[in-house]
């Protein structure tokens, strides 16, 4: 069975306070019912400072969901305990990525740990460097010392997670409490350079390529045995396109294409031709975005056999409606799952 996936990024160009509330607490109960039917993983991103509201905070609605769905795993266990069926409560956050420079490495050792803790080791982060030189910039980072920034974090969350005593920055510290998950919280490298591959390999840490490329695969195994370490890789299909469930995909596209052509075309203008992404568009119509592929509105019975390794359902791209979200997640649960 494919690996399932409900993309999140609680994009809204046109959002109000209260419309975006909305479109947070929806989310949340989007987590809670996909949890609920068996989804494996809600993924999630970080931007900053964009003119859609593209979720700056990762970690903080990946505590949310964490709790949304704790609670209907709680509540199934007093059921269980009653002679009910456990099932909810199991699924996983993947924050993909996060733009590790950004981010103080002693505080995001606390924060991961708080939450592997709370999510009962239900959290997977994936730490890259970014590509927009204005994140960095707005954080008060030089984008020169990305790569050695990057460096310090990865190698300090993994002494931090030990418990121990350790020396950062010219003093001693001791980061506390553990994390529930040993021997650490799983914890990968993104990228698409060389440089990342050998970043991973090094630290033994799992390697997310963010796009296919084989060849980089190949270097980090090379690099690992060089190392004397050992990792994974977690790379993406040739084509892993972002899906939309659609009793009638024609209606969708003509009602819904904008949303979709709106966040293809912010991707694009925040990457250069020299970015590798499993996601990149050169669409500006949404007749080019429907026959390019990148995005694809399917039947069920046409996204029970697209087989792969993995289905990526993104129900609020771009600012969709909350409601043309839950029809898209309601025909995926109830009609494609039990189908595969």
């Amino acid at each position: 069975m494919p690996f399932t996936v409900v993309r999140m990024n609680l994009v809204d160009p046109d959002a109000t306070a209260q419309s975006l509330s909305a479109r947070y607490r929806a989310a949340l109960e989007m987590a809670a019912y996909a949890d609920d039917r068996g989804i494996d993983t809600v993924q999630t991103e970080e931007h900053h400072g964009t003119d859609n509201n593209w979720l700056p905070s990762p970690f903080a609605f990946a505590g949310a969901v964490f709790g949304a769905t704790q609670g209907n795993s709680a509540a199934r266990s007093a059921s269980v305990r009653g002679g009910g069926r456990a099932t909810g409560g199991r699924i996983a956050v993947t924050v993909s990525a996060i733009i590790g420079p950004l981010y103080d490495p002693l505080r995001l050792a606390e924060d991961i740990a708080v939450l592997d803790l709370v999510s009962g080791g239900r959290l997977v982060t994936v730490s890259g460097i970014g590509y927009r030189p204005a994140e960095y910039e707005q954080q008060g980072v030089e984008w020169g010392r990305r790569g050695r920034l990057q460096d310090e974090l990865l190698e300090t969350l993994l002494k931090a997670w030990t418990g121990e005593e350790f020396t950062f920055r010219g003093r001693r510290v001791r980061v506390t409490p553990r994390p529930f998950t040993e021997p650490h919280p799983m914890l990968l490298v993104g990228g698409s350079s060389r440089a990342a591959a050998n970043r991973a390999a090094r630290l033994g840490l799992p390697f997310f390529p963010s796009a296919h490329l084989p060849e980089l695969e190949a270097h980090y195994n090379e690099k690992l045995a060089e190392y004397g370490t050992e990792g994974f890789c977690m790379m993406p299909a040739a084509r892993t396109p972002l899906l939309h469930v659609s009793e009638d995909p024609d209606r969708t596209w003509a009602e819904y294409g904008e949303h979709f052509l709106h966040e293809a075309r912010m991707y694009a203008s925040w990457q250069s031709k020299d970015i590798r992404s499993a996601v990149k568009s050169a669409a500006t119509t949404v007749a080019e975005l429907r026959a390019e592929g990148v995005y694809r509105v399917v039947t069920p019975q046409e996204c029970a056999a697209l087989g792969g390794d993995s289905l990526v359902l993104h129900p609020l791209c771009g600012g969709m409606p909350v409601d043309e979200g839950w029809r898209s997640l309601h025909l995926f649960c109830e009609r494609v799952l039990p189908a595969l």
